[in-house]
């Protein structure tokens, strides 16, 4: 049986969905900790009654977590044991936490992780797309051009993407993809992981969008979207000509347009004027 040691934070993962997914120890460490901190104590209580546990919940999000850091910095050196749960999954993975952490360890007291479910790494390990290298990026940008001035930047990057989607954004979110990335770009969309209701698509980003767009259900529930990074140097040079050119036609005539954003990204000029 795992044993607690006093003054430590202890980072313990939680299901994505599935209850079974919480490790043995990761149920042991939150039986024994003094307390618990939690995005949202509602949901946590709910989730600790189901493997039958009842502690003291510290509500930490990002509306106070710099506020009351210092205070659980203060419990741990005073002798308590503190677990730092999220909703689901991972904390730190797009969820609040890293500011206690970096107090914690500044104070010179012991951040101890529990592993166990991550939403970003099952939708990789089911994705069939390089996962030797790969960027997470979270969610994006909630404004359309935000949204899509990120996703251009993107559109180069070399190594495969993970990103998260909300149900009210999902579509129009893979319309943009589709835009920036190219409707062939090689992507999966996983949904609801470990949940009942678990769907994986793919295997294009265009075949994704019109599976979403033909079926309500796939517009429902929680989404991870891996995307294959740009695969060759042309091709990140041609995404970026593009994206050039689409700006510069804005004030200049499409030859002129084509050729100059042709000597800034060193993509061929006829593949540009010719993309109209």
């Amino acid at each position: 049986m795992a044993t607690v040691t006093a003054g430590t934070l202890y980072v313990v993962a939680t299901p994505i969905g599935n209850l079974a997914d919480l490790t043995a120890r990761g149920r042991e460490v939150l039986a024994q900790v003094d307390a618990i901190c939690a995005e949202d104590t509602r949901h946590t209580r709910q989730l600790l009654s189901a493997y039958g546990l009842e502690k003291p919940l510290l509500a930490l999000h990002e509306h106070n977590e710099a506020e009351i850091a210092w205070k659980l910095v203060e419990r741990l050196r005073g002798g308590e044991t503190l677990a730092l749960v999220s909703d689901a999954g991972t904390p730190l993975v797009s969820d609040p936490g890293y500011r206690l952490v970096r107090e914690v360890r500044a104070a010179g007291l012991k951040v101890s992780p529990v592993p166990g479910a991550c939403a970003a790494i099952a939708a990789l390990s089911v994705a069939g797309i390089p996962s030797d290298r790969f960027c997470f990026e979270g969610f994006l940008p909630a404004k359309g051009a935000a949204r899509r001035e990120r996703l251009q930047a993107l559109a180069r990057e070399q190594r495969t993407l993970v990103f998260y989607e909300s149900a009210h954004r999902i579509e129009e979110s893979l319309a943009d993809f589709v835009a920036n990335f190219g409707a062939a770009r090689e992507a999966v969309l996983a949904r609801e992981l470990t949940k009942l209701f678990e769907t994986v698509l793919g295997d294009t980003l265009g075949t994704i969008l019109q599976q979403v767009q033909s079926d309500e259900n796939q517009r429902k529930g929680e989404f991870v979207l891996v995307v294959r990074g740009c695969e060759d140097d042309a091709g990140a040079a041609l995404i970026e000509g593009q994206r050039l050119y689409g700006k510069l036609k804005e004030h200049l005539s499409p030859s002129q347009a084509a050729k100059l954003a042709a000597e800034l990204s060193g993509a061929p000029r006829k593949a540009l004027y010719g993309a109209e």
